[in-house]
């Protein structure tokens, strides 16, 4: 059976070339190889000497000596230099294999066969060098078929998969990778041999015999040709990756993790709420970290106990849980034991807001007590890795959160616990603060609530309505205060200052100079006397200890032993009797005055020199207040403000002001909302008065000649007076201390007396006199006849007490008004007290 040689076999990569001579020594026949080899066409070698036609001339002798031995009958095989006709010089080296052979005639010939030397040695060449390459790669080398089989594989594929190079033949991918890589893998290389297009770092994931390791390598497909450009099969170079691939894992999680841990930096922390804090550090790690988390604070911590968190009675302290959030679609709204087995909380499921404890030796709990992270075992339900984390800030443990993953995840490495451990500390860094803040912000409203009046101020004659809106808004308090201060005889002292500066250093300073100012005002002093001593105080404020002494001595006071406290003040006493108020002022911007009917107007009260300057006395105005007039006091945090200057503000105040008559507290609000205050850069405080003056009939005044019947006469018209308000239940207690107090008017005073009974939110007495003496309560002895009728005055009453006037002294008592039941009096334990 005859079968032709396909092309590309050996012959076509060594193209042999012949050529016969004939019995007279010369060329009959030529090939076209041998023309290709030589250079010379057929039809001009044929009838040439082949010795003279491509044989150098210093080797034709010896080429004609073998041609002749050739032509007896011997074989020859030699190595022939050759030249192309017209070149000097040896082209190329032919191997040359000379058989003799016969003509037809019998006559004696000789065929010759020639192989260019250097084909040959390019095929060794070719051959060793592919040798080396396949077999002394260091990289796995396989030669598929066109077949897809494994035609031979490289030693070190061999060492990989075990078994030596040979034993590979006629393998598929099949035999060394997963059903779904191998498919894979098989459509790479039909691909290849199909379109010639070569395929770079496919990437193959499998085993190798003997392990469990999973292997990445990155193969290297290109189709093979045969000489003439036949295909013949696909070469694969594979590279082991898992390395690089684990590099680039770890690099990929790293990134991961720096990118969760900006976010974490962005996003946790942007309030000061526990609870908002707590969800921003889930809302970061789920889904981006874990499937599944949940935090539990310290219970102590979120009702604001100053002890630090921790174990209360040898077990671990109470937490509530504050934050859950799952990725997970079937999860409950809660999570259990934090996916860390039945034993890790005494409630199975405590929902968010539920308070629990940790049993004492469960991992959560050991994870608190140490302030170290602990890997959760693993249940056997949705979560397979639970992180228990303590969150800890400045060496204190706040809560714990707990970070789980599901199964079907990649359980947490160190990397992962890293990770966890720096969220956790950041998000307890937040709360701590939170925390602190939480502390700072309560004081600061105790603080503002001590220094303010409490509630709604009452005063007789008035209707009030006050605001104040610090202007550091993180703690809530300033140096702006107002008061409004009951006096007696139905007066009301109003107070409105302001000191220099901002924050809680000026709250401190404002809260003494208020408390003088009320301390002063029980004094019943003037107005310009109350700043006067207020202003001795303000200059002591910031003196350390000694300090004043030197100023009482007349030495200057350094900048370095003290700090200076500046203030303004307008101090004002109203009185609802006679609608008169007395304004004295240090420093301070005019109050406002807005009559019915009429525009609003700043009042002419001298401002003094501020608190603290000392060293100038201080004025009083006496302003009549019309009925239903409105009177404003304020400061300059209200009217003063960098865009626009001081007079500015102040006439946009009296615009504001001028205008319907509204309720006090829309009138508040209305100069807040309308004037442009610019809060923040200064505190505000604005007190509002109407006035509304006791009327006629609710004021009993008498005058009185110092002679002993006006005793009796004081009685007769406290009890008409009593009677004609209906407030009989009274009669017999005022009818004794009026008798007490004119007593001691005609004992010890002088001049005329007065009395004068006044009716509003309580009962007040007065009686007054030329006198100077002021009355002093003591306690008689036993022999003493007389001596406790102070003594009966205190007892009875609600509160009594003397001030200096113009023209002597005023003694007064008060007494509540009847509610409808009868007055309680005295018991004998209390009589007897005064004997």
């Amino acid at each position: 059976m005859w079968q032709s040689n396909p092309p590309g076999s050996i012959y076509d990569y060594i193209r042999v070339a012949s050529f016969s001579i004939g019995p007279d020594g010369l060329v009959d026949q030529w090939s076209l190889r041998a023309a290709e080899m030589f250079g010379i066409p057929a039809e001009a070698v044929r009838g040439m000497d082949p010795v003279e036609a491509f044989i150098p001339a210093e080797l034709r002798p010896r080429g004609h000596r073998k041609v002749a031995e050739i032509l007896d009958g011997k074989e020859w095989t030699g190595l022939v230099p050759f030249r192309v006709p017209g070149e000097r010089h040896a082209r190329g080296l032919a191997e040359v294999y000379v058989m003799p052979s016969e003509t037809e005639h019998g006559e004696r010939g000789a065929v010759c066969i020639a192989v260019d030397v250097r084909a040959l040695r390019r095929i060794e060449t070719d051959l060793a060098s592919s040798q080396a390459i396949f077999g002394q790669s260091p990289f796995g080398f396989l030669l598929f078929g066109t077949d897809l089989t494994v035609q031979r594989a490289n030693q070190r594929f061999a060492t990989v998969f075990g078994g030596t190079a040979e034993g590979h033949r006629g393998r598929t991918v099949h035999d060394y990778l997963s059903r779904p890589e191998a498919d894979r893998m098989t459509a790479a290389l039909r691909r290849v041999l199909e379109t010639g297009e070569a395929v770079t770092d496919l990437e193959i994931v499998g085993t190798v015999p003997g392990s469990t390791e999973r292997r990445h390598w990155s193969v290297n497909l290109y189709r093979v040709h045969s000489g003439s450009g036949r295909p013949i099969g696909v070469a694969g170079l594979s590279t082991d990756v898992t390395r690089r691939h684990n590099a680039a894992r770890e690099a990929a999680s790293a990134r991961r993790n720096l990118a969760l841990l900006n976010e974490a930096t962005a996003r946790i922390g942007t309030s000061l709420d526990l609870e908002t804090t707590a969800r921003e550090l889930l809302d970061v790690a789920v889904p981006g970290f874990c499937d599944l988390a949940a935090v539990d604070l310290y219970q102590g911590l979120l009702a604001g106990d100053e002890a630090p968190p921790g174990q209360a009675g040898g077990r671990t302290a109470q937490l509530r849980r504050v934050a859950f959030a799952s990725a997970v679609s079937d999860t409950p709204p809660l999570v259990g034991p934090s996916a860390g087995g039945p034993a890790c909380c005494e409630a199975r499921s405590p929902l968010v807001g539920s308070v629990h404890r940790f049993p004492f030796h469960s991992p959560c709990a050991k994870a608190l007590h140490t302030g170290r992270p602990v890997l959760v075992p693993a249940d056997d339900g949705l979560v397979h890795s639970t992180l228990a984390v303590p969150m800890v800030a400045h060496d204190t443990v706040v809560g714990l959160v707990q970070f789980s993953r599901a199964k079907g995840s990649e359980p947490f490495g160190e990397r992962d616990r890293a990770l966890a451990v720096e969220l956790a500390a950041r998000a307890a860094v937040c709360i701590d603060n939170a925390r602190l803040y939480r502390r700072e912000h309560e004081r600061a409203l105790i603080l503002q609530r001590s220094l303010l009046p409490p509630g709604d101020p009452e005063a007789a004659g008035l209707d009030i309505a006050c605001r104040y809106l610090p202007g550091n808004a993180a703690t809530e308090v300033g140096g702006d205060w107002f008061d409004v201060i009951d006096l007696p005889g139905h007066r009301t002292a109003l107070v409105v200052g302001d000191v220099m500066g901002r924050g809680l250093r000026a709250a401190v300073a404002m809260g003494e100079l208020r408390t003088a100012v009320r301390t002063l005002a029980q004094l019943d002093l003037e107005p310009a006397e109350v700043l006067s001593h207020l202003d001795e105080i303000a200059r002591g404020l910031g003196a350390p200890i000694g300090a004043q002494s030197s100023r009482a001595a007349h030495k200057p006071r350094g900048p370095e032993l003290s700090e200076v406290y500046l203030a303004t003040c307008v101090y004002a006493v109203y009185d609802a009797v006679t609608r008169r108020c007395t304004f004295a002022n240090a420093g301070h911007l005019p109050p406002v005055l807005v009559a019915p009917g009429q525009e609003a107007r700043l009042l002419d009260v001298p401002p003094g020199m501020p608190l603290g300057v000392g060293g100038e006395p201080f004025e009083e105005v006496e302003v009549e207040l019309p009925e239903g007039a409105l009177l404003s006091l304020y400061t300059d945090g209200l009217v003063e403000s960098r865009d626009h200057p001081l007079d500015e503000g102040l006439q946009a105040l009296q615009r504001v002001l001028t205008g319907p008559e509204r309720p006090l507290e829309d009138a508040c609000d209305h100069v807040l909302n309308t004037l442009d205050t610019r809060h923040g850069q200064d505190d505000i405080a604005l007190l509002m008065a109407r006035v509304r003056g006791l009327p006629a009939e609710a004021v009993g005044d008498w005058r009185l000649p110092r002679e002993p019947r006006s005793v009796g006469r004081a009685r007769e018209l406290a009890r008409a007076q009593l009677t004609a308000w209906e407030l009989e239940p009274l009669i017999d207690t005022v009818e004794l201390l009026v008798s007490e107090l004119v007593t001691n008017a005609l004992r010890y005073g002088e001049g005329e007396i007065r009395l004068r009974l006044l009716r509003d939110r309580t009962l007040v007495c007065e009686v007054w006199d030329a006198g100077l003496v002021q009355p002093r309560r003591r306690r008689a002895r036993d022999t003493d006849e007389g001596g406790r009728g102070l003594q009966l005055v205190g007892l009875l009453s609600a509160g009594w007490g003397s001030r200096r006037t113009p023209r002597g002294k005023t003694v007064w008592f008060e007494l509540a008004l009847p509610d409808g039941e009868s007055t309680t009096e005295p018991t004998v334990d209390q009589l007897l007290s005064m004997f």
